[in-house]
């Protein structure tokens, strides 16, 4: 694809969302926090609109039209995802809440069950804490041993440290795709090669990865994986696990009530089969029919078509980022097409605070994110409280970036000159 081509796909796809043509602060909106959440497109929202105008029952309960329509347009949203993932089965996608729902429904369905005190749980100290704190309960209620992978030279996943920690006496890997703050693409198809050789399952976190590139489930060979809807495009509220079906049947329940059971008496319950043994509940009916409008809207442009595009975007903010002296950015740096880590900074200004320097570049109608992320180990291992990050998908172009950077020199110069007065 060529750099006329590239600037074509965001050119094509910016009047599809409505809330980037407005101003803040008397500025035009240029929106760098996509890796906390995505835009999204009108399609997204004329599904959810259109479910609750015209479509609003409870699924799966009803025989009248309007529960068959509701009924039909969310297990075909399950068809989409599984289809997106290239999973072997739609019985192996369980929507959730969110990406932290998914994960602690392992937690809880397998790790609580099934982990003994001596066993042992690989993470990576770039952990967002969804993929941290769930694991610390189970380590806690089971007397399993959590351990951890450090980062190399470039702050990136050790993998001779891997390769060292992992024994016979490793059940489970929990890592991350990619690093929300570090950017890294860590080599999960290694991992999982390595970890099974030693009977260890693996779950991955694609937050970060699967908006932004192809995941396929069945050639990365993990036995779980998760993915949280608001980061590609859809509603908040909704996110799906994959798993394996044969481990997905072997889990008991996570959560009991309606929709998970096949028959209740008073003393005991048989459970529903997969995957409505884990959709306790009333689900998110319309926010699941509008993750399948992401998902027909994602593929419709073609994920290698937007990883593409996202890798000129990355080289071109990492070109300009380190023409800035007062800037430290963490994590690798791309390599010369843009390629080999995620569309996002993570960086550090001399001299200012990552709030304040968020705080004025919102003055210029510039979004990004400060803070640590949901990745406090991480920081403290790079020795720094906050940093700010500043985030890209597809519908951003470099234009956006040449306001980012103006606004941030500017923004550099001023706390500057303020500390020169003082």
């Amino acid at each position: 694809m060529t750099v006329a081509q590239e600037r074509t796909l965001a050119a094509k796809v910016r009047d599809d969302f409505p809330i980037l043509h407005q101003e803040v602060h008397g500025s035009p909106l240029v929106y760098f926090d996509n890796a906390a959440t995505s835009q999204k497109p009108t399609a997204v929202l004329t599904a959810l609109r259109d479910y609750y105008e015209r479509d609003n029952a409870n699924v799966h309960r009803g025989v009248h039209a309007l529960s068959a329509r509701a009924t039909e347009a969310y297990e075909s949203a399950r068809d989409k995802a599984a289809a997106f993932v290239n999973a072997q089965s739609r019985d192996e996608i369980v929507f959730t809440r969110n990406a932290s729902e998914a994960i602690n429904l392992v937690a809880y369905a397998w790790g609580m069950t099934t982990l003994k005190a001596g066993d042992e749980i690989i993470l990576s100290v770039m952990e967002h804490h969804s993929n941290l704190v769930p694991w610390q309960f189970v380590a806690q209620r089971t007397g399993a041993t959590l351990k951890f992978v450090g980062l190399t030279d470039t702050q990136e996943f050790d993998w001779p440290q891997f390769k060292q920690l992992i024994s016979n006496r490793t059940k489970l890997v929990a890592i991350n795709h990619v690093s929300n703050t570090l950017g890294c693409v860590n080599p999960v198809e290694d991992v999982i090669e390595i970890a099974h050789r030693y009977g260890a399952k693996v779950l991955i976190d694609a937050c970060q990865s699967m908006p932004h590139m192809p995941v396929d489930v069945q050639a990365m060979g993990c036995d779980w994986l998760v993915a949280s809807g608001h980061k590609m495009c859809a509603p908040t509220g909704i996110g799906f696990l994959y798993g394996k079906l044969d481990v997905l049947k072997a889990m008991p329940p996570f959560l009991g009530g309606g929709e998970m059971i096949a028959d209740v008496s008073l003393d005991h319950s048989t459970y529903a089969e997969l995957p409505h043994k884990f959709e306790a509940g009333t689900p998110a009916i319309g926010e699941a029919i509008a993750l399948g409008a992401a998902i027909d809207y994602l593929s419709g442009l073609g994920m290698d078509a937007i990883a593409d595009y996202e890798h000129e975007l990355t080289a071109y903010l990492f070109q300009q980022l380190n023409k800035i002296p007062e800037v430290k950015i963490y994590g690798p740096q791309p390599k010369a097409d843009g390629s080999g880590r995620a569309s996002l900074a993570a960086f550090t200004v001399d001299g200012v605070h990552a709030q304040d320097l968020s705080t004025l570049l919102d003055q210029s109608g510039i979004a990004i994110r400060s803070g640590h992320h949901c990745t406090q180990p991480l920081h403290k291992l790079l020795g720094v409280t906050s940093t700010a990050r500043a985030s890209l998908y597809f519908y951003n172009t470099r234009q956006e970036i040449d306001l980012f950077i103006a606004a941030l020199k500017d923004t550099i110069e001023f706390f500057g000159s303020v500390f020169d007065d003082e």
